[in-house]
């Protein structure tokens, strides 16, 4: 073995370690170091972390606890808003359908998108980091799929009035309208 083989070697043998659990503050700083603001405060009793992405509020709620310790194996990002006025029946499946990694559901008069992230089994840093680079992207993905239902419906009733697919109407307001919840 030559002198640049060991070296290669040893390279190749420092691998990062994994994290089988993760603390509010461990999370808290890695959001922080991605760029975010984020702020600890308690719910029924647990810890949370509030933060924003896109001029979007969202939480981070910690799931199973590890016992004995202050961590937990999952974690799910959550945005809540509220909407003012009928949501369109499809508006729900239809991101469903098109999304993978995150859901959509209708809770009384609030629209919430929730992404589940599970760190059991190991993963790295920069796993975590790559998760909330997703989440910041479902949010973007999340505001357009709000802001092109005006454009959506007008083309499924043109469609369905007269059997002809009209261009996209570009700057109408949209039918939901939400507030930060």
């Amino acid at each position: 073995m030559t002198d640049k083989d060991s070296k290669s070697s040893k390279k190749h043998d420092v691998a990062p370690a994994l994290i089988e659990s993760v603390g509010v503050e461990q999370l808290a700083e890695i959001l922080k170091s991605a760029g975010y603001r984020v702020t600890p405060a308690e719910q029924n009793g647990r810890i949370q972390l509030m933060s924003a992405s896109q001029g979007m509020g969202f939480a981070v709620r910690f799931g199973n606890a590890v016992p004995g310790t202050d961590t937990h194996i999952d974690y799910t990002l959550s945005c809540a808003l509220q909407v003012q006025g009928d949501l369109p029946a499809d508006l729900v499946p239809s991101w469903n359908r098109l999304k993978r990694f995150a859901r959509l559901s209708s809770q009384a008069q609030f629209l919430v998108l929730e992404m589940d992230v599970v760190v059991a089994g190991g993963v790295s840093e920069r796993y975590l980091r790559s998760m909330i680079e997703l989440w910041d992207r479902l949010i973007q993905e999340f505001l357009l799929h709000l802001r092109n239902r005006p454009t959506l419906a007008a083309a499924e009733t043109a469609t369905a009035d007269t059997g002809v697919q009209p261009a996209a109407v570009a700057g109408q307001d949209s039918d939901i309208k939400a507030t930060l919840q």
